[in-house]
Parts: C-alpha cells; structure tokens; sequence
C-alpha cells in the first residue's frame, strides 16, 4: 500500500505529529519551541503527556510566520564602559 505525501512531507489524512518530530524536520530545538508553545506562536496538543500538532496548527504557524506576524526588531547590545 503506497502513502500518499501531501507535498510537506507529511501522509494524506495524518491527524496529528509528533512536536519532536515536526522540530526535527523544521531544525528547532526542543527550547525554541517551549517558547513559542509559551508565545501562543504553536498551538500543541497534550496526548498521555506527550504534545502533538495538529496539520490545522502546523498550517496557521507557517502562514503567520510567512506573513511576518511573528518578527521583530534586531536589537544590538550597547557596550558598558567603552
């Protein structure tokens, strides 16, 4: 039986995936993503005590980021006592 992709390299039909999985495709750390769970950047759900994403979720992350919701102004550190 052969699966087929949606073109992001996730199954037709999958429900849910798993966050760690998700952060190893897209090359994020387990800590980058506790602080967009925190933001309200990703939208999880707790399944036994594990987190999941939902394709809805995954979806609304990378057409707000896309947008530039999410950027932010590059602060440069001054220099104390030059």
């Amino acid at each position: 039986m052969k699966i087929e992709s949606n073109g992001k390299g996730y199954p037709n039909g999958a429900a849910v995936v798993s966050l760690s999985r998700w952060l190893e495709q897209v090359g994020v750390t387990q800590c980058t993503a506790w602080r967009w769970r925190k933001k309200g950047w990703l939208k999880t759900v707790n399944i036994a005590g594990r987190q999941y994403l939902t394709q809805e979720a995954i979806d609304e992350f990378h057409r707000r980021a896309s947008a530039g919701e999410f950027s932010q102004v590059n602060k440069v550190p001054s220099r104390k006592g030059a």
